[in-house]
């Protein structure tokens, strides 16, 4: 009662004035969520930077940089840390080296150093700042853990109230199976409470072909029957699922989200992938980022550690030509 009420208060000094938000000298793309961590922020904002990119954009991406070492506004160079910068803004940069991407928690100021340098800025979990006015909201919400089914932390893992979901003009019900009917799409706009000016869409989750977290992986190790899995992230339930149609999951150890590993989380690694000497080693693309800064992960891993690529997509090529449409109309 009391978080609500403090949300309520927080969310009311904004929508009546009395506490101001500024827009950005460009158009801004805010890709956020109401839920603690696990809806695919980081995939969805790689969606849409393929689509800026495809339609002749020049767009940028703005994040807080969660646990990083650095402060302020930082830009992001190619041989980034994700210690330094934070493990999510440090992947894009990876794989977007055309696209600059900078980390600041002023979001205000952090689009004034980046206006000049983009024809849009894409907002890395900005909804929930509301001191900068974004163009578009997109609110992602996941199909396995729905809103309205939840419930405001600590009791549930609502981080804003559900009724925020009005604010914005794109929600994408993500983590989908394949196919939806058109039933169960209805049902989703009524639950979700969607006004007709809503746009709702659809997507899943796409793993691509392992690749090695440092150079000297032995890809043979691929075509091992077992696997040992960890992770450091909100959600590896649906990357553990993947890996089950082709391995045996034999060590399966989790860490906290954002974690950064230590000596000892190494070690710990090392005793699981030893009691399987022939398994393969995969971890998440955001893990990858940070298990490069570590000085002392042994040989016994760099050699059989292997990281599963994920996009997201959307259900219908209808769909990603309606979103597509519903982009470009605000730059």
């Amino acid at each position: 009662m009391i978080y609500g009420l403090v949300l309520r208060i927080r969310h009311l000094l904004y929508d009546k004035g009395w506490k101001k938000s500024f827009p950005a000298a460009v158009p801004t793309i805010c890709v956020g969520n109401i839920t603690v961590g696990g809806t695919g922020k980081t995939p969805h904002v790689e969606l849409l930077l393929r689509l800026l990119l495809a339609a002749g954009k020049q767009p940028a991406v703005l994040s807080r940089g969660y646990k990083r070492k650095l402060k302020g506004f930082q830009a992001i160079p190619a041989d980034s840390s994700a210690a330094l910068y934070g493990d999510e803004p440090v992947q894009i940069a990876h794989k977007f080296p055309e696209v600059p991407v900078a980390v600041d928690k002023d979001r205000v100021h952090g689009c004034e150093q980046l206006a000049s340098k983009a024809s849009c800025i894409v907002l890395d979990d900005a909804f929930q700042y509301r001191r900068l006015q974004a163009t578009l909201n997109v609110v992602l919400v996941d199909f396995h853990r729905p809103i309205f089914k939840d419930r405001l932390l600590p009791w549930g893992r609502l981080r804003d109230l559900p009724g925020r979901l009005k604010a914005a003009q794109v929600v994408i019900v993500t983590k989908c199976p394949a196919e939806l009917s058109d039933q169960e799409r209805a049902q989703w706009r009524k639950n979700l409470k969607l006004s007709s000016e809503q746009s709702l869409f659809f997507t899943t989750l796409r793993y691509g072909t392992p690749l090695p977290v440092f150079p000297e992986a032995d890809k043979h190790y691929l075509y091992a029957k077992q696997c040992t899995v960890f992770t450091g992230i909100a959600n590896d339930t649906p990357l553990r699922n993947y890996l089950s149609d082709t391995y045996k999951i034999g060590q399966h150890l989790q860490f906290p989200d954002h974690h950064a590993y230590t000596r000892a989380d190494i070690r710990r690694i090392a005793g699981a992938v030893k009691a399987s000497a022939t398994s393969c080693v995969f971890t998440t693309e955001k893990d990858a980022q940070r298990l490069r800064d570590c000085k002392n992960v042994p040989q016994s891993i760099r050699e059989r550690l292997f990281f599963v690529p994920i996009e997201a997509a959307f259900l219908q090529e209808e769909e990603q030509a309606a979103f597509t449409a519903a982009l470009l109309a605000v730059l």
